[in-house]
């Protein structure tokens, strides 16, 4: 489960076709808003974040990275009842922070996956608290049971969901 450092010769970059790009993300997100309604343990994942860090590792352009997680964000935050932009601006690092990562390190396999999956979600979680209790004032706790269990399921759950990226992306 070794991350080993690639050369920008090594690196292949992938995209996705448009029906992929818009429906996977859209998708995810109403999956998000409703699954926890229904059950209540599905509130522990993110799949909004599984695909941002997913699309953002396959196409590794910082830009795109950026962009994606924007807009998922966004339309995460549209769909709860907190402001809009919280999800906006942590998935945006997330989505710049992996798609970056993804130019120098190789993410194809599942260990490199998992660890990075655990980083990531522990960046959003630490932006959003950040951006919700400083900037905001919302009145949050932080329990480190909580955040360590969603984080490894997450990881998990992050693992299964890149292979099925793996399926649709096409290379360049």
């Amino acid at each position: 489960m070794a991350i080993t450092y690639t050369s920008g010769e090594q690196v292949e970059v992938y995209r996705f076709s448009i029906p992929a790009t818009v429906l996977i993300p859209l998708t995810a997100v109403f999956l998000q808003a409703w699954l926890p309604l229904r059950f209540p343990f599905f509130s522990i994942f993110d799949l909004p974040l599984l695909v941002t860090i997913g699309f953002a590792t396959a196409r590794r352009s910082p830009l795109a990275g950026l962009l994606t997680g924007g807009l998922i964000g966004i339309l995460q935050d549209a769909l709860t009842h907190q402001p809009i932009g919280l999800y906006g601006i942590s998935k945006t690092v997330v989505g710049f922070g992996a798609s970056s990562l993804g130019i120098k390190l190789d993410v194809e396999n599942a260990g490199a996956r998992f660890l990075l999956t655990i980083f990531f979600y522990v960046v959003h979680e630490v932006v959003y608290f950040m951006i919700a209790r400083g900037l905001i004032g919302l009145r949050m706790a932080w329990s480190w049971p909580h955040e360590f269990l969603s984080c490894v399921a997450n990881a998990l759950l992050g693992v299964l969901i890149f292979m099925l990226l793996d399926r649709v992306k096409q290379r360049t």
